[in-house]
């Protein structure tokens, strides 16, 4: 268990007091406080990044400012520690799909995310990464498994070639990272700190929440058709890009021996290769 000698520093940086265990993830280091001064003041999180890469998201929240994202208190960009608003609704996206919400569910991302994509009235952060080197684990993996990973790498790269719309991207907009936080709405949380073509941000919601949900074909096909009215997007690009994804992920899977798993995103990536395939398919 993770000791709270790990958060002094911000605790006493931020007038921070605990509000709850601390706890990992494999990219961070989480602890729930309250802020004000006293143990009623505003709910929020300590978030210190492990990963260089984890804390150019900091930076993509504090340049969103609230709008659509958690609201950032305090950013220490050298520790990567963060200080965020903490979500305390009751709602929860992965409890609304089981509980026969799913289309609601996805309409929720889809809104989260149009609002991540609005125009700012400042420049982006520096050193944003470009969404060509986000997937550079495919093409060395597509080379090695071949077969459906590798038409998966072609298609990636013509996508990746063609970008269009290109946005700060949140780069993991699934079920667990837009949370309920009250009268606030619905935010997002743990960007990637990417940018490229604003598609690709909508590929998560079809795959997510859970494997046995994702490779679900009835399931695959309505929520694609929910996502194509409420983001007003192309399907035959839309399902392009869930293709590049899914053998992304499965190519990152791979890369920790994780075969099953990568097995499952690929899946998902053969129900978007058939409906691209399908006679009524439109581009």
């Amino acid at each position: 268990m993770l000791s709270l000698t790990v958060f002094a520093s911000c605790l006493q940086r931020w007038g921070a007091l605990p509000d709850g265990e601390p706890f990992a993830t494999h990219t961070s280091h989480l602890l729930p406080v309250r802020l004000d001064g006293h143990s009623g003041g505003r709910p929020a999180m300590i978030k210190i990044s492990l990963n260089v890469d984890e804390r150019i998201g900091g930076q993509v929240m504090r340049w969103w400012d609230g709008d659509g994202a958690a609201r950032v208190y305090g950013l220490d960009e050298s520790t990567g520690a963060l200080l965020m608003e903490r979500a305390t609704g009751s709602n929860h996206l992965l409890k609304m799909v089981p509980e026969g919400e799913d289309d609601a569910a996805t309409i929720i991302i889809c809104r989260a995310i149009g609002r991540l994509h609005a125009k700012r009235p400042s420049p982006p952060p520096q050193n944003l990464l470009p969404l060509a080197r986000f997937f550079d684990s495919l093409a060395p993996m597509a080379r090695r498994e071949g077969g459906l990973m590798a038409d998966c790498a072609a298609v990636a790269a013509e996508l990746l070639d063609s970008q269009r719309e290109q946005v700060v991207l949140h780069g993991d907009a699934h079920h667990s990272n837009i949370l309920d936080f009250g009268e606030r709405g619905w935010l997002a949380i743990d960007p990637k700190g990417v940018a490229g073509d604003r598609y690709y941000d909508y590929v998560n919601v079809l795959c997510n929440p859970d494997m046995p949900t994702c490779v679900d074909p009835l399931r695959f096909a309505r929520q694609l058709d929910v996502v194509v009215r409420v983001a007003g997007l192309e399907r035959h690009r839309l399902l392009k890009w869930v293709m590049a994804h899914a053998a992304l992920s499965a190519a990152w899977f791979l890369e920790e021996g994780e075969r099953d798993e990568a097995d499952q995103q690929l899946i998902v990536a053969r129900l978007a290769c058939h409906a691209l395939a399908a006679p009524n398919a439109t581009p």
